[in-house]
This record gives structure tokens, C-alpha cells and sequence, in this order.
């Protein structure tokens, strides 16, 4: 699968609008209701909805800088506490996931870091009813290795997603949906890694080999 490099940075930008579209849209209309409302007590649910907007919104950006772009301000090797902190906070508005970790290393490769993050959006989205996001990592053998299990009822899970992790998604059929895929096969190709995915009614397992260099 080859894509030009314009072609995905394009669809990338169009997840993270259409991502970032939702919570946006709620801070314009909490701002309307405001500027309509006299009462005290509704003035006060509309601060609460822009606050809550505006949370959102800043913890997405805060995600997608690191899982898409070049994050400045970090070197090659990324405090684990950064990536869990953003899923923590993405999750934190669904209050029917929860999350477990079990990373081994204080520190990760910053190519690692944007895999466990995408890997994570990926489990997170697949937990359309709610259910248990179990996340691990560890650095041995010079390789990370990476494994994200979502688990709840009806796992919800985009077949041409797999195939974009594979490698086998044809260019033409690739959409913001699946973009982050194919950038995290053209990252781990790049390093000599790879992915697997096995996905049941109700768990979803998958895994990240990424040599270190």
C-alpha cells in the first residue's frame, strides 16, 4: 500500500476536524444560549456546557497532537505518563469505559508512544456499549511491544481498518476513518515492525511490534 504523503496528511487533518467538530459546535451554542438567557440558574448550565466544551476540546487537541503530529517538545523517548494522561482524559468523557494499564518502562520511543495512542483510539471507538479498555507495553529484546484489548458487548470494529494496520487497504478506499491506520503501517514499516488484530463478538486485541532505533 503505498500513499502519498499529501493524500494522508489531508485525511488526517479531516479526522481531526471532524473529531474536533462536535465540541466545538457545543461552545458556539453554549455561547448563543448565554447571550440569550436571563435566568440565573440556566445562565449557570450554560457556563457548566461551555466548560465542559471547552475540556473536550482542549483534551483532543492535546491527544491528536501527539498521535498525529510531530510533537514538539519531546525528544526521541517520551515519559509513559504523557500518552496515559490523554487516553485517561479522552475517556474520562464516557464514564462507561474504564481503563487499565501496565506499561513496564518509564519511558517510551516517541514512535511507540503515537502508536499506543492511536492503538488506544482504535479500542476506545470499538466500545460503542461501554466496556473495559486494558492497555500494556513494555521495551525488551530492542523492540516495543504493545498490546490494547478492548473488551464489553458488541464490538464494534471496522474490518478496512484492519486491513489499513496490514497494509492491504487499496489507496483509492482509504478515508479519514482509516487514515490513522495506514499512517501507523507506514510508521511501523519504517521500522522494520508490524501488527496483529483478532477481533471477537466481544473483545478486541491488538498488538504492536516496533523495532527500536
Amino acid at each position: 500500500m503505498t500513499i502519498a504523503t499529501l493524500d494522508l496528511a489531508s485525511l488526517l487533518c479531516s479526522r481531526l476536524c471532524h473529531d474536533l467538530l462536535s465540541p466545538v459546535g457545543a461552545l458556539t451554542n453554549g455561547l448563543e444560549l448565554l447571550a440569550e438567557e436571563r435566568d440565573p440558574e440556566m445562565r449557570q448550565k450554560c457556563m457548566d456546557l461551555l466548560e465542559q466544551s471547552a475540556t473536550s476540546s482542549a483534551n483532543k487537541l492535546r491527544f491528536f497532537r501527539l498521535a498525529f503530529g510531530a510533537a514538539g517538545g519531546f525528544g526521541e523517548m517520551v515519559p509513559v505518563a504523557e500518552p496515559r494522561a490523554l487516553v485517561d482524559a479522552l475517556v474520562a468523557a464516557n464514564p462507561r469505559i474504564s481503563v487499565a494499564w501496565a506499561l513496564a518502562d518509564d519511558m517510551l520511543p516517541k514512535a511507540a508512544v503515537k502508536t499506543l495512542l492511536n492503538l488506544s483510539l482504535i479500542g476506545i471507538e470499538a466500545l460503542v456499549r461501554g466496556g473495559s479498555l486494558d492497555i500494556a507495553g513494555e521495551v525488551r529484546n530492542g523492540a516495543t511491544e504493545l498490546v490494547i484489548r478492548a473488551s464489553g458487548p458488541r464490538i464494534a470494529f471496522d474490518p478496512l481498518v484492519a486491513q489499513a494496520l496490514a497494509g492491504t487497504l487499496p489507496p483509492a478506499e482509504l478515508s479519514s476513518r482509516t487514515a490513522p491506520a495506514a499512517m501507523l503501517y507506514q510508521l511501523a514499516q519504517s521500522l522494520g515492525g508490524g501488527f496483529q488484530t483478532h477481533v471477537a463478538a466481544d473483545a478486541l486485541v491488538l498488538g504492536a511490534v516496533l523495532p527500536v532505533r
